[in-house]
């Protein structure tokens, strides 16, 4: 009895952190949410004023039309797409090698790219400026999408994965002919949706709100993503938060989407990470 009792109070204690965990996480939502509804100029004395009325529904026709929200919006989103597939698909093309195929230094390359987890990526931007400005890539779509295309952790996700692939399988399609390029695209990449989705989520969600190399690359608003060009708006429209909050609501309007229809996938993704070799 003393046993069932100390679970149903563990039960309650795991339930009340967890409720406590998720007010903390969606509490800059809903702030962002309420303040997007208020007008512009209202006086705020305490927290609370953000959520009392007066309500409107204009800031949000003005950030679609009377702002460069727009261009910004469909800047990420073109830049999310492109790098996601291109993220995907260089990822598995290195990956199947590296999982199936016997080559010198294959370890070796495969330790390099582990390696390339270590790195943070502010070390990285300097020598990441000085070649794409060398290649004439700096304030176009090819500037912000290929240097962030090649991920380690992508790879090794692949890797894992394509290595739990049986090789009886692909034994057989050798034995009947099959090359390579055969084996990976009839074979190998059928049997690999799950990880292929979780890839592609990870890759757009962290394209889109990437900050730091759209940053750097970008020389006008023309090309500023959603992450870049928001931050402006305090400056070039308003010094107030209700332009900048409508905006951000904006903007997580896909991220929010994609975690709703992918929520299962996203969560084998995080388990799918841990994945032994």
């Amino acid at each position: 009895m003393s046993v069932q009792r100390r679970n149903t109070a563990g039960s309650v204690l795991l339930t009340v952190i967890s409720l406590g965990i998720v007010l903390i996480v969606l509490s800059p939502i809903v702030w962002s949410l309420a303040v997007s509804f208020k007008t512009e100029g209202t006086p705020i004395k305490t927290a609370f004023d953000w959520f009392k009325p007066p309500y409107t529904l204009g800031n949000y026709p003005y950030i679609f039309f009377k702002s460069s929200v727009p261009t910004w919006f469909m800047n990420s989103v073109i830049i999310s797409a492109v790098s996601t597939f291109l993220c995907v698909f260089f990822s598995a093309l290195a990956a199947y090698p590296l999982a199936k195929m016997d080559f010198i230094g294959k370890n070796q390359f495969y330790f390099y790219f582990l390696m390339g987890l270590m790195v943070p990526t502010e070390a990285t931007i300097v020598p990441l400026f000085i070649t794409a400005n060398s290649l004439y890539m700096i304030d176009n779509y090819a500037g912000m999408i290929l240097p962030i295309i090649a991920g380690s952790m992508n790879l090794i996700i692949m890797t894992s994965f394509f290595r739990s692939i049986p090789k009886e399988l692909i034994e057989v399609a050798q034995i009947d002919g099959a090359k390579n390029p055969t084996i990976f695209f009839r074979i190998v990449l059928p049997l690999s949706r799950t990880v292929l989705v979780t890839v592609s989520i990870f890759a757009f969600i962290g394209s889109w709100n990437n900050y730091l190399w759209p940053l750097l690359c970008a020389m006008g608003d023309r090309m500023f993503t959603l992450p870049v060009g928001i931050p402006t708006l305090m400056n070039t429209y308003t010094a107030d938060y209700v332009v900048p909050s409508t905006a951000n609501m904006v903007a997580s309007i896909p991220a929010i989407i994609v975690f709703f229809i992918f929520e299962r996938q996203i969560t084998q993704g995080i388990a799918l990470t841990g994945i032994k070799e």
